[in-house]
């Protein structure tokens, strides 16, 4: 009896934090904890795992998508979650110049430092490569970037000097390339027949869908959905989850296929609205506490 009631005070004593480690090398199965999973690795694990074995299988042409920021749609505001996003693991891992500060290059463009963080976390997936690159289009100043990790060379999309310094047996990890008509354009300019090319996190989409349709493998993939989330983490289903006011999720449905972005969206749609009628907006008062 006495060592259940130590039990229960040392449970008391040490309250769960959000950003506790992960206990699986891989990240787990299913999506990501929201919102812990931008913070303890688990993402990181997870795409990391789900490119490695894309690449394995012998895919060379590869998308990884998934929000660079806990809160993409407020990321212009500078929500609490996004700040302490930037500043204790964007500009700490990356070794920032100045660090995450008001008005800073980082603070500005924090999405654009993101993704240079997350293709450092992706490097280690490139297996059977000699080197990987990072390239982007977005507004990143290399230069007070002083931590680049596995990452071998950086530059700006279809610049000169980026296009000349193309290596053989390369992984090139292309941030936001813009339409997908233009992928396979980039996959010519910035790689040899022997390097492959992975797209992360493009923001803008021709096609109004999930993925792309250019034949580029979808390894590690999670969009907010009305009322929830599409998750795929390469070789494993497509999954339908719903969010619910909580903040919790819970998987509506497993495909072996792609859906199509209309067909997933009015399954979870549907079913939010038939458990919590309108009270299952993440913008009302008293859900938004969480962003």
């Amino acid at each position: 009896m006495k060592m259940f009631i130590l039990s229960c005070v040392v449970l008391l004593s040490f309250p769960w934090e959000s950003n506790a480690f992960v206990p699986f090398l891989d990240g787990g199965k299913g999506m990501p904890k929201l919102y812990d999973g931008w913070f303890n690795d688990q993402i990181a694990k997870q795409a990391a795992t789900a490119m490695s074995k894309a690449i394995a299988a012998g895919n060379t042409k590869i998308e990884i998508n998934f929000p660079p920021v806990p809160n993409v749609e407020e990321v212009r505001f500078g929500t609490p979650l996004n700040q302490q996003f930037g500043t204790n693991i964007v500009a700490k891992n990356l070794k920032v110049d100045g660090g995450y500060k008001p008005g800073s290059d980082i603070s500005r463009q924090l999405i654009a430092y993101s993704n240079i963080y997350w293709a450092k976390k992706l490097a280690g997936a490139a297996s059977g490569t000699k080197s990987v690159a990072v390239i982007t289009t977005e507004p990143v100043r290399f230069s007070t970037i002083k931590s680049m990790g596995g990452l071998t060379r950086s530059g700006m999309v279809m610049s000169e000097k980026a296009r000349q310094e193309a290596r053989n047996d390369e992984c090139v990890i292309c941030i936001n390339p813009g339409g997908e008509e233009t992928w396979d354009r980039l996959v010519s300019a910035h790689t040899t027949p022997s390097s492959c090319f992975v797209v992360l996190n493009n923001a803008y989409s021709t096609s109004y869908d999930l993925g792309n349709k250019r034949g580029y493998e979808e390894a590690y993939y999670l969009k907010r959905i009305s009322k929830g989330w599409v998750f795929r983490a390469f070789p494993g289903d497509w999954e339908a989850y719903i969010e619910k006011p909580d903040g919790s999720v819970e998987l509506l449905k497993s495909y072996k296929t792609k859906p199509s972005l209309r067909e997933v969206s009015a399954l979870v749609r549907d079913e939010s609205f038939k458990r919590y009628a309108i009270n299952n907006d993440r913008w009302s008062k008293g859900f938004g506490g969480r962003l």
